[in-house]
Order: structure tokens, then sequence, then C-alpha cells
């Protein structure tokens, strides 16, 4: 399945989370996905997105996952990497702030410490995130400049005048 199409996913199930538990196992599954695509980025992505990519695929230990398994084991495609990682940042930012919720309502301490913890991944997911974007914006930017007429490749002494 494409990026953001699990990507829609997750934040659909995020949404229809009914319990703290939900959540939490909302913000593992957007982090299995991060570091599903983290991971299809290293192999195939964009040059100079590969070693932020590898790194996106490194990020976070989650619990093991039940019968289930994660949503991000059918990714099959990152057709668009702009597109999949600005939704991957917006679901992040969302999955951090549906934990620091449930973080500040629990007096469960097992729950508040499984909420740090996962809140901690998709900071630095996403910060990963946007260290790419920021690579894809300036690789964009560059192809879209204009030739600058002064770096021509001529050298110094060797102007078409």
């Amino acid at each position: 399945m494409e990026a953001e199409r699990l990507i829609a996913l997750g934040r659909h199930a995020l949404a229809e989370s009914g319990t703290a538990q939900d959540i939490v196992a909302e913000a593992w599954q957007a982090q299995a996905l991060a570091q599903a695509i983290g991971n299809h980025l290293a192999l195939g992505g964009p040059q100079e997105l590969r070693g932020d990519a590898r790194g996106l695929s490194e990020i976070g230990e989650y619990p093991a996952w039940g019968a289930g398994g994660p949503r991000a084991a059918q990714l099959t495609e990152v057709a668009d990497p702009a597109g999949a990682l600005t939704a991957l940042g917006a679901l992040l930012g969302e999955v951090g702030i549906a934990l620091v919720g449930v973080a500040c309502a629990t007096d469960e301490e097992g729950l508040y410490w499984a909420c740090i913890e996962a809140i901690d991944a998709a900071d630095e997911s996403s910060d990963r995130v946007r260290g790419m974007l920021r690579r894809l914006a300036v690789r964009d930017g560059e192809r879209a400049r204009p030739p600058d007429p002064a770096h021509d490749g001529a050298g110094p002494g060797r102007g078409t005048w």
C-alpha cells in the first residue's frame, strides 16, 4: 500500500481511538510506519535523504505486536517522498498531542511512562522528517534557480566576453 494512504489510515485510527491504551497503540503504529518509510527511502529514495532516512528507520523500540502486527508491514511504495514526509510529519504531530493529553490525564505510572517513551520517539522522528523535508526543499530550490552566469563553469580568467 502506498505511504500516504497508510498515513491517512493511521490518522483516522488515531482520531477514532477510544481509550488511552488505543492512543498509545496508535502512536506505536505511527512510529512503525515512520520506520518503514525511513527504511524504504534509505534503500531507494532520493540520494540526499538516505542518511536521514536510515536514521528514521532506527528510531524507537516499540512493544511486541499482537496478532495483527503493524500496519506499516503493508507499505509497498513511497510514490511522492515530499508528500509522504509532509503527511507523516502531520501524523507524528497529532500523535504527540494525543500522547501529551493521555500522559497529563493518567494517574497510572506505567501508562505515563509508556506515553513519555512514545512522545520521545515521535519527537525524534518528527525532527528527522523535518530535516528530510528541508533537504528536499533545498534540492528543489536549486533545480528551480536559473543558472548563475558568474558560475557558468568557465573558471577565473576564462570568461566568454
